[in-house]
């Protein structure tokens, strides 16, 4: 759904979530002031039992003069609408938005699908904030972002409070509205230090007298009184400066799910993938690797476990959590390869950048992908290999060499054996200058020459590789856990759709050719 098939419908009107927080604010603006430039009869509303009472989220609307209005429901309900009803932030039926009839109803939000039977809906549950949705439209539909009336301010800010402070935003699109949009500093950081009241220092101090603590993994669960879901991150960061604990979670209940924040400091647990596991089927959640988050859908939650209380919860998936993985590290690891079946790359064009044809020598860049932020430093024999699903590697020109052939073709997003929603794209940290790879991408394919032993995983497995000893690659079962037979210390794994577009199984006799 694009912005402009919304366009023939007037006049318009944008309902936010009822409590509104600053994300689905910003969000809601960002309509406004589009479809309001299209010359649209437009009105931004919420509604509920409360008007907005936190002391930032009311600085937000008094500075930037936001144009929402409080409509107050009568026996739970709220008069009808002519035109278009949008529900931002929030979906159409579900229990966090007061009813409003309207001729047209459509749907912006992203957070996990609650509602099926809403034709006109765009809902992408893997974004960190809803005004990254609505920036993304924006820019598709060639709306120009200034700030002169706030806009990307308020945008900014729904992204920041959103991710907790950013310390939980790990989706690409995220990352580039926060580098593109432009926004006030300096309210920005009045915002930041106008987000802890009274009444929230007292709800941090009493969740973390009634923590819980597991001895066998090192981990803490806390359950905190409703408040700002900053708050969480406020309490999770003291927590992890108590030593015993090395992970921890600590999350409070809404109306329509629960809110955590997850913490890590030692290097075997990603906090990023601890908050996605945690979330998994029922919400989602991601971050960084050592600060992250997420949501669990009330709805969802109870369908799938209608007699669990959510600190059973939180305790028992922590330790199947910890229960699911074994930990390996390159050169320490002594492959069975007895086990194990021999493959060789398949001749499959993938695409390869110079990265010093791309950028001078000693720029630092970051390789952002859907699989996340690479920092490097270009070399002048630095290969940025691209594989077959849009993910990035870096080789040097020696190795490359010696597995792969180039092609006098081009490279293309079009060339992915898998579906990609996001090209990768390299940033010049000096100048914040962002290249898309696929644009100065060449064909190249394998000579043959790269055969590993590679086993499907029955369990789970964290390893840590030759290349990076501090960050590890994570194997599901059903992955492939895989050793080059020219080298038996490099261990690394493989997701089984990936391996099954790369590789090929040799047969007994091609063993030995």
């Amino acid at each position: 759904m694009l912005l402009s098939d919304l366009e023939s419908y007037n006049p318009i009107t944008i309902q936010c979530h009822d409590n509104p927080d600053a994300d689905a604010l910003g969000a809601g603006y960002g309509l406004y002031c589009y479809f309001q430039s299209r010359g649209k009869q437009v009105r931004l509303l919420y509604s509920g039992k409360n008007q907005i009472q936190k002391s930032n989220l009311r600085m937000l609307v008094e500075e930037l003069k936001l144009p929402i209005e409080y409509v107050e429901p009568l026996d739970g309900k709220l008069p009808p609408v002519e035109g278009l009803l949008i529900t931002v932030d929030c979906q159409y039926g579900a229990g966090n938005v007061t009813a409003l009839q309207a001729d047209a109803v459509a749907i912006i939000d992203h957070h996990q699908r609650e509602i099926e039977d809403v034709p006109l809906s765009l809902i992408k549950p893997g974004l960190g904030s809803c005004c990254t949705l609505v920036w993304q439209m924006l820019t598709e539909a060639g709306y120009e972002i200034n700030d002169e009336a706030g806009l990307g301010t308020a945008l900014y800010y729904g992204l920041y409070t959103d991710t907790n402070q950013f310390s939980e935003l790990y989706n690409p699109l995220d990352m580039d509205m926060r580098e593109a949009v432009p926004y006030d500093k300096s309210l920005i950081t009045l915002l930041r230090n106008s987000n802890l009241s009274l009444r929230e220092l007292e709800v941090a101090g009493v969740a973390m007298i009634r923590y819980s603590f597991n001895d066998d993994y090192g981990f803490s669960v806390i359950k905190a009184q409703p408040c700002d879901p900053n708050i969480l991150g406020i309490i999770s960061d003291f927590l992890l400066q108590v030593d015993l604990i090395k992970t921890c979670v600590v999350f409070n209940e809404g109306n329509d799910g629960y809110k955590y924040s997850v913490r890590s400091c030692i290097k075997e647990v990603k906090a990023s993938e601890l908050a996605g596991y945690l979330a998994e089927g029922i919400g989602s959640g991601g971050g960084h690797y050592e600060k992250a988050g997420g949501f669990i859908s009330m709805k969802l939650y109870e369908e799938k476990y209608p007699t669990l209380h959510a600190e059973g919860y939180f305790n028992n998936r922590m330790v199947e959590y910890f229960d699911s993985f074994k930990v390996l590290y390159a050169g320490e690891y002594q492959a069975d390869t007895q086990g194990m079946e021999l493959y060789e790359k398949k001749r499959i064009p993938v695409g390869y950048v110079e990265a010093d044809k791309l950028l001078p020598v000693g720029a630092p860049i970051t390789i952002r992908t859907q699989e996340g932020d690479l920092e490097l430093t270009v070399e002048e024999d630095l290969y940025l290999l691209i594989g077959v699903t849009g993910q990035v590697s870096p080789l040097h020109r020696a190795e490359f060499e010696h597995i792969y052939q180039t092609l006098d073709e081009r490279y293309t997003m079009k060339d992915y054996r898998a579906v990609a929603e996001y090209a990768p794209v390299v940033k010049n940290r000096d100048d914040g200058r962002s290249l898309v790879l696929t644009d100065y991408a060449r064909k190249c394919v394998t000579t043959g020459q790269l055969r590993i032993y590679a086993r499907p995983l029955e369990k789970g497995v964290k390893v840590f590789t030759l290349w990076d000893k501090n960050k590890y690659l994570l194997g599901r079962p059903g992955d492939y856990l895989a050793v080059r037979c020219d080298d038996m210390r490099d261990i690394f794994v493989v997701e089984r759709e990936i391996f099954a577009l790369n590789y090929d199984r040799l047969c007994p006799d091609e063993k030995n050719g």
